[in-house]
């Protein structure tokens, strides 16, 4: 008797999480599984998980004096525990803390409007050089204020536009009347702008340079065939191809929105006085390491990072819903 062999074929046996059935998903290994798999990696980054565990989460629990009237000498453990009562500054309307935020929100817009798109520009003005050696001789240049610190930063712009400074003497010597603009409330924040603009669009633009190298050519070369301009292969081809890490980069702007160079602006707030330069950052310094009022501070400071965990949340949530991975996935 013959035997019929059957003709199908059963299914093959397979462990390959991409074949796996619609709807199903591989069971996932246990956290310490993955770690003992790839304990070299583990150990390579062990050091650095250290120092992010006790210079970034093991002094948040310092936020409890938030919570209390707090007193270096008594410490956390003698001070007085007064509740919510430090978060009552936040909404009885105290005037200098309204000029802090009002300042801050307005620092913010117009930095995020002049200073987030100024390395993009720059990126895309550099990557446009037909020459390699004219291209990394701009980088270089545009990368050396980032290094300075703002002490320097700070004193330059002061050489340049103070009262004494070289803008101000070449007017006098041509019969002009000097300007004013180092210690001026009026200009303070185009000041402000303008310094960080100076300092840190070179840098920035090493991010978009990197992201323009990989955009795939075929595409320019599809685009030229089909009688695209330059200013439509920009707008469909090299703009879509950034759209990723300009929303990363949003976002991460978003969540830092409410700080806005502490450092930057406390060099020069005597200069202009705190009604035009005070922000959130500078009034937990000036209320809290100097005016001694350590509670209402921490209350501030930590009401502000809870703000900006939430601001980044939802502008990751909001990246999700136009199908970007934003600052990370589910």
């Amino acid at each position: 008797m013959d035997v019929r062999r059957d003709q199908r074929a059963a299914p093959a046996m397979t462990t390959d999480p991409l074949s796996a059935p619609a709807g199903r998903h591989p069971a996932k290994r246990s956290l310490r599984a993955r770690l003992r798999e790839n304990w070299i990696l583990s150990l390579l980054a062990a050091p650095a998980l250290l120092i992010i565990i006790l210079f970034h989460y093991y002094p948040l629990l310092g936020n409890v004096i938030a919570f209390q009237d707090y007193l270096p000498f008594l410490g956390i453990g003698g001070s007085e525990w007064v509740g919510f009562g430090n978060f009552a500054i936040l909404f009885n309307g105290d005037p200098a803390f309204v000029a802090a935020v009002r300042n801050t929100l307005v620092i913010t817009f117009v930095q995020t409007v002049f200073v987030f798109p100024a390395p993009i520009v720059l990126a895309l003005v550099l990557n446009s050089l037909v020459s390699e050696r004219v291209k990394r001789t701009v980088q270089s240049i545009m990368y050396l204020p980032h290094f300075l610190s703002w002490v320097i930063v700070v004193s330059v712009f002061q050489q340049l536009l103070g009262g004494s400074g070289l803008l101000n003497n070449w007017i006098r010597q041509h019969g002009g009347d000097a300007l004013q603009i180092i210690g001026n409330p009026d200009t303070f924040i185009a000041l402000l702008t303008s310094q960080v603009m100076w300092k840190d669009t070179g840098w920035a633009t090493i991010l978009f340079l990197a992201v323009l190298s990989q955009i795939n050519t075929d595409l320019y070369e599809a685009s030229n065939v089909d009688g695209a301009s330059r200013w439509r292969q920009l707008w469909h081809v090299t703009l879509p191809g950034m759209r990723g890490i300009i929303i990363l980069l949003l976002i991460l702007k978003l969540g830092d929105s409410l700080t806005v160079g502490f450092e930057q602006i406390i060099l020069q707030q005597d200069a202009v006085g705190l009604d035009a330069s005070e922000v959130i950052d500078t009034y937990v310094y000036n209320n809290g390491i100097v005016g001694g009022n350590w509670g209402i501070a921490a209350a501030v400071g930590l009401v502000k990072g809870v703000i900006s965990v939430v601001l980044v949340l939802g502008a990751n949530k909001v990246a999700h819903l136009f199908g970007e991975s934003g600052v990370y996935q589910k």
